[in-house]
Protein backbone atom coordinates (compact mmCIF):
# COMPACT_ATOMS: atom_id res chain seq x y z
CA UNK A 1 0.00 0.00 0.00
CA UNK A 2 1.53 3.54 -0.78
CA UNK A 3 0.71 6.21 1.24
CA UNK A 4 -0.23 9.76 -0.20
CA UNK A 5 2.75 12.31 0.16
CA UNK A 6 1.31 15.44 -0.02
CA UNK A 7 4.02 17.41 -0.27
CA UNK A 8 5.28 14.97 -3.20
CA UNK A 9 2.87 16.56 -5.32
CA UNK A 10 3.36 20.07 -4.18
CA UNK A 11 6.96 19.59 -5.20
CA UNK A 12 6.18 18.02 -8.48
CA UNK A 13 3.91 20.80 -8.94
CA UNK A 14 5.87 23.79 -7.95
CA UNK A 15 8.96 22.24 -10.39
CA UNK A 16 6.44 22.26 -13.42
CA UNK A 17 5.58 25.78 -12.63
CA UNK A 18 9.19 27.07 -12.49
CA UNK A 19 10.29 24.96 -15.65
CA UNK A 20 7.04 26.94 -17.21
CA UNK A 21 8.80 30.40 -16.05
CA UNK A 22 12.27 29.55 -16.96
CA UNK A 23 11.32 28.02 -20.68
CA UNK A 24 8.72 31.12 -21.18
CA UNK A 25 11.54 33.60 -19.71
CA UNK A 26 13.85 31.54 -22.38
CA UNK A 27 12.05 31.34 -25.53
CA UNK A 28 13.46 32.75 -28.54
CA UNK A 29 17.20 32.95 -29.20
CA UNK A 30 19.60 33.04 -26.57
CA UNK A 31 23.14 34.79 -26.61
CA UNK A 32 25.56 33.37 -23.78
CA UNK A 33 27.80 36.32 -24.23
CA UNK A 34 25.17 38.80 -23.12
CA UNK A 35 24.93 37.48 -20.03
CA UNK A 36 21.34 35.63 -20.12
CA UNK A 37 20.13 33.63 -17.46
CA UNK A 38 20.43 29.92 -17.01
CA UNK A 39 18.94 27.39 -14.40
CA UNK A 40 20.78 25.06 -12.73
CA UNK A 41 19.54 21.24 -12.36
CA UNK A 42 18.65 20.74 -8.27
CA UNK A 43 18.12 17.94 -6.59
CA UNK A 44 16.32 17.79 -3.33
CA UNK A 45 15.35 15.09 -1.02
CA UNK A 46 14.54 14.67 2.46
CA UNK A 47 15.21 12.40 5.45
CA UNK A 48 14.06 12.36 8.88
CA UNK A 49 16.50 14.81 10.16
CA UNK A 50 17.18 17.04 7.31
CA UNK A 51 16.34 18.48 3.94
CA UNK A 52 19.59 17.97 1.25
CA UNK A 53 19.66 19.84 -2.01
CA UNK A 54 21.92 19.36 -4.41
CA UNK A 55 22.72 21.63 -7.53
CA UNK A 56 24.99 21.36 -10.54
CA UNK A 57 26.76 25.02 -10.61
CA UNK A 58 29.68 23.80 -13.01
CA UNK A 59 32.47 26.74 -13.30
CA UNK A 60 30.63 29.07 -10.51
CA UNK A 61 33.16 30.16 -7.66
CA UNK A 62 31.64 29.54 -4.06
CA UNK A 63 32.26 33.92 -3.88
CA UNK A 64 29.79 33.78 -6.77
CA UNK A 65 26.97 31.87 -4.83
CA UNK A 66 24.40 33.48 -2.30
CA UNK A 67 22.18 31.12 -0.02
CA UNK A 68 19.27 31.96 2.07
CA UNK A 69 16.39 31.27 3.72
CA UNK A 70 13.77 32.77 4.72
CA UNK A 71 11.02 30.78 6.25
CA UNK A 72 10.75 27.80 5.21
CA UNK A 73 11.90 29.21 1.28
CA UNK A 74 15.31 28.48 0.18
CA UNK A 75 16.88 30.69 -2.20
CA UNK A 76 20.13 30.05 -4.16
CA UNK A 77 21.49 32.40 -6.69
CA UNK A 78 24.80 33.26 -8.27
CA UNK A 79 26.11 33.89 -11.55
CA UNK A 80 28.15 31.60 -14.03
CA UNK A 81 30.86 34.42 -15.68
CA UNK A 82 31.79 34.37 -19.13
CA UNK A 83 35.83 35.22 -19.48
CA UNK A 84 36.09 37.68 -22.05
CA UNK A 85 39.44 36.87 -22.68
CA UNK A 86 38.97 33.83 -24.30
CA UNK A 87 36.40 34.52 -26.20
CA UNK A 88 38.25 34.88 -29.38
CA UNK A 89 38.95 31.35 -31.23
CA UNK A 90 35.57 30.17 -30.04
CA UNK A 91 33.51 29.01 -33.10
CA UNK A 92 30.33 28.13 -31.02
CA UNK A 93 28.75 28.74 -27.85
CA UNK A 94 25.66 26.85 -26.37
CA UNK A 95 26.11 27.20 -22.91
CA UNK A 96 24.30 29.66 -20.93
CA UNK A 97 26.07 32.24 -18.40
CA UNK A 98 24.64 34.77 -16.77
CA UNK A 99 22.62 35.24 -13.12
CA UNK A 100 20.58 32.56 -11.80
CA UNK A 101 18.31 32.10 -8.80
CA UNK A 102 16.39 29.35 -7.90
CA UNK A 103 13.59 29.55 -4.59
CA UNK A 104 12.02 26.24 -3.18
CA UNK A 105 9.36 25.79 -0.88
CA UNK A 106 10.41 23.55 2.34
CA UNK A 107 7.61 21.56 3.90
CA UNK A 108 8.74 22.09 7.24
CA UNK A 109 10.73 24.17 9.83
CA UNK A 110 14.52 24.17 9.03
CA UNK A 111 17.17 24.95 12.20
CA UNK A 112 19.15 27.59 10.55
CA UNK A 113 21.92 28.10 12.66
CA UNK A 114 22.85 25.05 11.25
CA UNK A 115 22.71 25.05 7.43
CA UNK A 116 26.10 23.76 5.66
CA UNK A 117 26.98 24.56 2.14
CA UNK A 118 29.79 23.09 0.42
CA UNK A 119 31.16 23.33 -3.40
CA UNK A 120 32.63 20.25 -4.84
CA UNK A 121 33.77 19.36 -8.48
CA UNK A 122 30.48 21.83 -9.71
CA UNK A 123 28.09 20.27 -7.76
CA UNK A 124 26.55 22.61 -4.41
CA UNK A 125 25.38 21.03 -1.82
CA UNK A 126 23.60 21.96 0.79
CA UNK A 127 22.35 20.50 4.32
CA UNK A 128 19.45 22.12 5.89
CA UNK A 129 18.70 19.96 8.91
CA UNK A 130 15.48 20.04 10.94
CA UNK A 131 14.14 21.91 13.50
CA UNK A 132 13.78 19.57 16.37
CA UNK A 133 10.04 20.32 17.23
CA UNK A 134 9.11 19.54 14.05
CA UNK A 135 10.55 16.14 13.22
CA UNK A 136 8.88 13.20 13.28
CA UNK A 137 7.85 11.81 16.24
CA UNK A 138 5.17 9.19 17.97
CA UNK A 139 2.81 10.57 20.34
CA UNK A 140 1.57 8.15 22.81
CA UNK A 141 -2.25 8.28 23.12
CA UNK A 142 -3.15 8.24 27.35
CA UNK A 143 -6.76 7.15 28.71
CA UNK A 144 -8.51 9.99 29.90
CA UNK A 145 -10.33 9.18 33.68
Amino acid sequence: MNSWDPFKDLFSMQERVNRLFESAAGSGAHDPVSGGTWSPAVDICETETEFLVRAEVPEVKRSDIDIRVRGNTLTIEGERKLRRTVMEGYHRLERAYGRFQRSFLLPGSVDQDTITASLKDGILKIVLPKKGDTMNKQIEVTAQG
